[in-house]
């Protein structure tokens, strides 16, 4: 134990504490948590706070009793966290923290700002950097490092020692989440005013908002730092210098940290999240600023890739732009392109209650508001521009003002015709900064001409590539898979063709136009019925064996709107009609009857189109697609339905619609029919690139089946410097390449154990040759890969061959992870399909035998030898692993974390075999018992039948093992025929069974016993 301490402690803890003393410019000073002046029980440091409150107030310095008054009031916003959560408290406390409350301390009784924090002076505040502090609440903790500003607990850290391969930040930031320290619920009240929590091991650093889940903890770095330098101690201490530095936490304080409100599916209620930046959000908002305020150059493009947030970054910059007095009250305008973007932005924004915001309705309304000067921010779509009329004679266009800035989302697209020239203007000298998630393709070069500054390397103000995003845990990687090569349609050779034609009658482009849409080769052969028939079985075949047993859904992107309700009436017939729905843009499709649909009037082309498609379309099914296109809040209901794993709708079927601005973390596979290039193929394939964690599956990639070869040539698909793309999509061919080599490497951890025995035997030859947490971990990481290659793959054939030897070192796997959060990156749980896998190879063999065996005689374990001990003792051990590992319950986690601690003192030689033994048999029974409890394994009619007969023969040792056997039948199947749910609580329930007992044991000569009697029935009473 005391190694332990010895390295958390003077490698990790104080590594970061020092390099934080060391800062320079900066004011943390080093307190140890035992001289902090506070007691135990006390969350604030009430002498520096009241310090700090005088110091920043000066009606408070005057009457210093005020301060008292203070510290008061923030203690009431403590204490309501019992009532509202954590998460509302601790947003309710930021109000605080970012003076926006008054009291009535000034002249005459005036309300006064109380300022508990300088933001603009930053050496006016008080900062200290604590060590180990203590703090009593529902538990006794010691916190590792707490930063203090003003006697405020603003950010609390949890180190790791480094010494064990598998343990990495998230074992620090477990201690946060859940387990046995659990903080934010056992020590909730300290983290009412926590701006931040940190973790490390000394390897790896991660920080997180308070009741984050592991995914959404990221790491701290800048866009430009090389791979190599982002593991090991250096790396931590540049982490914590970038992040922990005065200056950081106050702007991330007064400028980023948000509050949200999210919908977790339709029957549980919002939830009420805190947002904190990662850092390249942080760090571009930041560059935004600064080249506003230096007035030089006006403009500045961002590329950070697909899915990392760049509506969330829109927002941080708006807000820091609107919070800065030195801009004199300025217009942020946010441009859009899209109406699903700009639904999208509108709930970024809309969630996170941002003051000042106005979404413009009308291209009429947008010319309003900047001829009459409107500050705030305003949310506009690019197309609202469209009808500004350009007056060459008019060099002030509609407002020449310098401080209004606007931001343009996915720039590569909205800048196109003339509608950048339109706002520029209109705007003469206002910035202007784009966002883009797609690199600058060599056709796109002159349009990026509006945000592209020269004097950046490369156009980029700010980059933040697909390799970094997927490092640092923003998104996850895409593969794609080629499917029915039978079915792809030469695209080329049709181009080609038609080019000739053209060619030989001398078509201008205006006939090429006509031709082309009239003969529509192309489509004719992609919606082919055969063709469509057989891709639909193929969708239905891999969604089922792919995607449904991970609990993730899909999208179907066809080529266009006849696709879309060809593709819905084969997958319904096939799958049920409520998995599947469309969301496509009807109002342009060439199927609404004058004056029909929308003004409430019969719209009769639905039947047309029924009958040139040869199709059974409804029109009630007409009219939904319709509502859904036209209605954004049936709209978002539907993306809600499908966000919801509960919900039964598991296919989404689309042409243009949803292919941007839609975020659905449960999208994991796409499948793609429809011939898609450059920034439009990179969106697409983005949909399925989001996190997605629940029910402890972590969705490790996202994935497109390609039925068109579009990624056969990706060089020609994504037209940009392959440099910028590196890695953007591979082939799952990749992986059936890396799969053999990689099970290899595992099985090369196992020299001459025989595979084929069985049960615990095989299972404790195998475990021997993991000795140790150190080859335990090594084993761990090389199986993780593993995992995540047979998960991609499987259920396809090639893996045949090799499913006997995964599935043994899946069970090897399962017998050794250990339980609770302990190296959780690289003892991932693992996938649904192979737990299923094992359990359906596995006879989970039961403990009851070996606990009632070595119970009934304990001192019978000081008779078995050494090594006897040692093997009862591990297969004791793996049992109770396996039925401990099963369940969630924070006790059951409890007694795994105890197990492993055994093992680690009988593998480390603090205790012989003979305690091991012990120490493992209180565990199995307290384990039996929890399981009783808690009803998390029922008891079975055998257990009940075995346990009585014990009881009796405890009970009457001389009646003869026969009579006892047709006692307890007789028993039980009286008390079977008798009982009823809840009978135990009835008025009428135990004196029923009471009679049936008695009327038992009667029969056998036994009804004057008492005491058999009485066990009997209290035995029933909690078993029947």
């Amino acid at each position: 134990m005391g190694e332990f301490m010895f390295n958390e402690q003077t490698v990790t803890e104080n590594g970061i504490i020092d390099r934080l003393k060391g800062l320079s410019g900066e004011h943390w000073k080093y307190h140890h948590g035992e001289n902090l002046p506070k007691r135990a029980q006390d969350i604030f440091v009430d002498e520096w706070l009241k310090d700090a409150l005088c110091s920043l107030n000066p009606d408070i310095a005057r009457q210093p009793d005020y301060a008292d008054e203070v510290i008061y009031k923030l203690r009431g916003v403590v204490l309501e966290a019992r009532h509202t959560g954590l998460v509302k408290a601790n947003e309710n406390f930021q109000e605080w923290l970012m003076a926006e409350k008054t009291l009535p301390f000034g002249e005459n009784g005036d309300h006064i700002t109380i300022n508990l924090i300088d933001f603009d002076n930053i050496e006016n505040n008080h900062f200290i950097v604590a060590q180990q502090v203590h703090y009593v609440a529902a538990t006794e903790v010691f916190f590792d490092i707490v930063l203090y500003v003003n006697g405020i607990p603003l950010v609390v850290g949890e180190v790791k020692t480094a010494t064990r391969p598998s343990v990495t930040w998230q074992d620090g930031a477990a201690d946060f989440i859940g387990g046995t320290k659990h903080y934010w619920k056992n020590a909730e009240p300290f983290f009412v005013p926590n701006l931040l929590c940190f973790a490390s091991e000394g390897r790896t650093f991660a920080y997180g908002a308070i009741n984050a889940g592991p995914k959404d903890w990221g790491p701290w770095h800048t866009t430009e730092q090389e791979e190599e330098q982002l593991t090991g101690m250096a790396s931590v201490l540049a982490s914590v210098e970038g992040l922990l530095n005065a200056r950081t936490l106050l702007q991330i304080l007064e400028s980023f940290a948000l509050f949200s409100t999210i919908k977790t599916g339709k029957k549980t209620p919002p939830k009420r999240i805190k947002l904190l930046p990662r850092y390249p959000q942080f760090e571009a908002a930041k560059q935004i600023v600064d080249r506003v305020k230096t007035g030089y150059p006006k403009k500045g493009l961002i590329w950070h890739f697909q899915g990392s947030g760049k509506s969330l970054l829109m927002l941080y910059a708006a807000r820091m732009l609107r919070a800065d007095n030195n801009l004199k009250n300025p217009t942020v305008l946010v441009v859009v392109d899209r109406r699903d973007l700009d639904s999208q932005i509108n709930e970024t924004f809309g969630g996170a209650d941002v003051k000042n915001l106005v979404k413009v309705q009308s291209c009429k309304k947008l010319g309003e508001h900047i001829e009459q000067d409107s500050r705030g921010i305003l949310i506009t779509t690019i197309f609202k521009f469209q009808d500004i009329e350009i007056d060459e004679s008019n060099h002030k266009g509609l407002n020449n003002r310098d401080n209004i800035i606007v931001l343009v989302d996915e720039a590569h697209r909205t800048q196109e015709g003339s509608l950048g020239d339109k706002m520029r203007w209109a705007l003469p000298n206002a910035h202007f900064y784009g966002l883009t998630g797609t690199p600058i393709s060599s056709i796109e070069r002159n349009t990026f001409k509006l945000f592209g500054a020269d004097e950046d390397p490369g156009r980029y103000m700010n980059r933040y590539s697909y390799k970094q995003s997927i490092r640092d845990g923003a998104t996850v990687a895409v593969k794609f898979e080629p499917r029915l090569a039978e079915l792809r349609v030469d695209r080329a050779s049709i181009d080609h063709e038609f080019e000739r034609l053209a060619e030989e009658h001398g078509l201008d482009n205006e006939e090429k136009t006509a031709l082309s849409t009239r003969a529509g080769k192309l489509a004719v052969m992609l919606k082919a019925p055969k063709r469509m028939e057989a891709i639909s079985d193929d969708i239905v075949e891999h969604f089922t064996s792919h995607v449904k047993p991970k609990r993730l859904k899909g999208m179907v992107v066809v080529y266009d709107r006849d696709a879309c309700v060809q593709m819905y009436y084969l997958l319904g017939q096939k799958l049920g009609f409520d998995t599947v729905e469309v969301v496509m843009n009807v109002d342009q499709a060439p199927i609404k009857a004058k004056g029909g649909g929308k003004d409430g009037k019969e719209n009769k082309d639905w039947r047309k189109w029924s009958k040139e498609l040869e199709l059974p379309i409804t029109e009630k099914d007409f009219q939904r697609w319709q509502e859904i296109d036209g209605d954004d809040q049936l709209q978002k209901d539907l993306i809600e339905s499908y966000k919801d794993p509960e919900n039964p709708l598991q296919l989404l079927i689309v042409t243009a619609k949803l292919l941007t601005g839609f975020d659905a973390p449960i999208c994991y596979c796409m499948y793609l029919d429809k011939p898609l290039r450059d920034h439009t193929l990179l969106q697409a394939m983005c949909r399925t690139n989001r996190l997605y964690e629940a029910n402890g599956m972590r969705k490790e990639m996202g994935l497109i089946i390609d039925y068109l070869g579009v990624f056969e040539n990706l060089r020609t698909a994504l037209a940009y410097n392959p440099d910028e793309i590196e890695g953007v999509v591979e082939g799952i061919e990749r992986f059936k390449e890396m799969l053999p080599e990689q099970l290899k490497k595992c099985l090369a951890f196992f020299p001459g154990v025989d595979r084929s025995l069985e049960g615990f035997e095989g299972i404790i030859a195998a475990q021997e040759c993991l000795p140790t947490n150190e080859k335990r971990d090594e084993f761990a990481a090389a199986f993780g890969v593993l995992s995540k290659l047979w998960s991609a793959i499987n259920p396809d054939p090639f893996l045949a061959p090799y499913r006997n030897d995964y599935k043994w070192l899946a069970q090897i796997y399962e017998s050794v992870r250990p339980i609770g959060q302990t190296g959780a990156l690289v003892w991932a749980a693992l996938g649904p399909e192979t737990i299923k896998m094992i359990h359906e190879n596995t006879d989970i063999k039961r403990i009851r035998n070996d606990i009632d065996e070595l119970v009934m005689d304990e001192h019978a374990i000081f008779t078995l030898t050494e090594k006897e001990q040692e093997k009862r003792a591990r297969r004791l051990e793996i049992d109770l692993m396996g039925r401990l590992r099963g369940s969630g319950n924070p006790e059951f986690v409890a007694l795994g974390e105890r197990l492993e601690k055994l093992r680690q003192q009988y593998e480390a030689g603090v205790i012989k075999a003979i305690d091991w033994l012990k120490g493992l048999l209180d565990t199995a029974k307290e384990t039996v018992e929890l399981e009783r409890q808690t009803g998390e394994r029922p008891v079975t009619e055998e257990d009940n039948v075995q346990a009585l007969t014990k009881l009796f023969m405890e009970t009457r040792p001389d009646r003869t093992p026969k009579v006892i056997q047709d006692v307890v039948e007789q028993i039980d199947k009286i008390v079977k025929a008798t009982r009823f749910d809840g009978w135990q609580n009835s008025a009428s329930g135990p004196r029923e069974i009471q009679k049936a007992l008695m009327l038992t044991l009667v029969q056998f000569g036994l009804g004057k016993d008492k005491e058999l009697f009485n066990k009997a029935y209290e035995y029933i009473k909690g078993h029947y």
